[in-house]
């Protein structure tokens, strides 16, 4: 059974859901898993004909208004590659690629309104992505309560972001510690006492 990788469970999950086109699988991608899953609509057509050629997927041609129309469905073989990597124990690939958080990271080689903007612009646009969420809200019924359950999951995640960044603009102007951090200094002498008291465990044990 070939192993599933790149843009192939997604087509395939589409194509299981009802999504039998490509441009019915755009749709729905641009509304849904577009949110937590990187990818370019570009990968669509290229990933179902190779999933055709795969024998994962059959092909029928539909015209429709005098255009041409390639209509898929999921092969026997097709199901069950996607039932074995639904069903997969092993763990799933996580990427993050945040810029905005990395330009956070390195906002100390900035002065303070500047960091406060770096963190303000990453704001905007996590309330961008979540006016987004908020507007693709799915029904929830039989056959669709996942999409749901995973729309509440961008609500949650993009929604603390926004809050997240929100508190820390607040500390960074009123010259808070951002999140309950000790203050400057406080952090390296506490760190120096572990040292310290793990130095002197290490000692008594080689006693």
């Amino acid at each position: 059974m070939p192993e599933l990788s790149g843009a192939a469970p997604l087509v395939l999950g589409m194509v299981k859901k009802g999504r039998q086109t490509g441009y019915e699988i755009k749709r729905l991608v641009d509304v849904s898993v577009r949110f937590f899953w990187a990818g370019s609509p570009g990968q669509i057509y290229p990933e179902l004909s190779r999933l055709e050629s795969a024998g994962l997927l059959s092909c029928a041609k539909s015209p429709r208004g005098g255009r041409a129309r390639n209509v898929y469905s999921l092969t026997e073989a097709g199901e069950r590659a996607l039932h074995a990597w639904l069903t997969d124990p092993s763990e799933s690939a996580f990427e993050l690629r945040n810029e905005g958080l990395l330009k956070v990271f390195f906002a100390d080689c900035l002065s303070d309104e500047e960091a406060i903007a770096v963190v303000r612009a990453m704001r905007a646009q996590h309330e961008a992505i979540l006016d987004g969420i908020r507007r693709a809200t799915p029904a929830y019924g039989p056959g669709r309560r996942f999409g749901y359950i995973t729309w509440q999951y961008g609500l949650g995640l993009h929604g603390w972001i926004v809050e997240w960044c929100k508190q820390t603009e607040r500390d960074l102007a009123e010259g808070r510690p951002p999140g309950g951090a000790p203050p400057p200094g406080e952090l390296e002498v506490g760190r120096v006492r572990e040292l310290e008291v793990e130095q002197e465990r290490r000692a008594g044990d080689a006693r």
